[in-house]
């Protein structure tokens, strides 16, 4: 048995959760409404306050599709409630970041500024010039979205110069010796 598959999903109070026909799961709370449509062959029930998700059988599929429902159910109702962030951090010598609407203005290097449109349910935040906060009900459409900022300028490995996450650690390399 799946260990994260067989644990319930606790429904706190101001969450309301509705499994439509073909397991299609939607969660509303007080940060917003989010809907999924999940495998039609998981079981999901409902009752007293808590979420369950039981498999038909045992083959190879079902068991990765039981952990993945659960862990697809949880992300959302932790989203409704509390809802997810990324922290990114810009590093280098004229490197920053600006907002200006809802669009994030990145100053990387290049030859022009990179405009970046927030998609639909996803926010940032510019805090000073270097710290970048996305956030949103999604946990997929944050980790995308922050992704995405990430790779106008990955970080690279002898000055550390780019986009990192906050508790992300850079391999550093030495750069060149002189000839001896």
């Amino acid at each position: 048995m799946s260990r994260i598959g067989r644990m319930p999903v606790a429904v706190p109070a101001g969450v309301t959760v509705d499994i439509a026909a073909d397991n299609v799961v939607t969660v509303k709370g007080p940060k917003g409404t989010l809907t999924r449509a999940l495998a039609p062959e998981m079981q999901i029930k409902l009752e007293n306050g808590e979420i369950t998700v039981s498999r038909p059988n045992d083959l190879k599929k079902m068991k990765s599709l039981h952990g993945l429902t659960r862990t697809l159910i949880h992300n959302m109702v932790t989203g409704v409630t509390e809802g997810y962030s990324k922290k990114l951090e810009v590093n280098g010598v004229g490197y920053r970041a600006q907002k200006q609407g809802n669009k994030l203005i990145l100053n990387l290097g290049y030859s022009h500024p990179v405009e970046m449109v927030d998609p639909e349910g996803v926010s940032t935040a510019v805090e000073g010039t270097n710290l970048i906060t996305v956030s949103g009900i999604s946990k997929e459409k944050v980790g995308q979205y922050a992704a995405e900022i990430r790779s106008k300028r990955a970080p690279e490995p002898y000055k550390g110069k780019g986009i990192k996450y906050v508790d992300e650690v850079i391999r550093r390399k030495a750069g060149k010796t002189g000839k001896k």
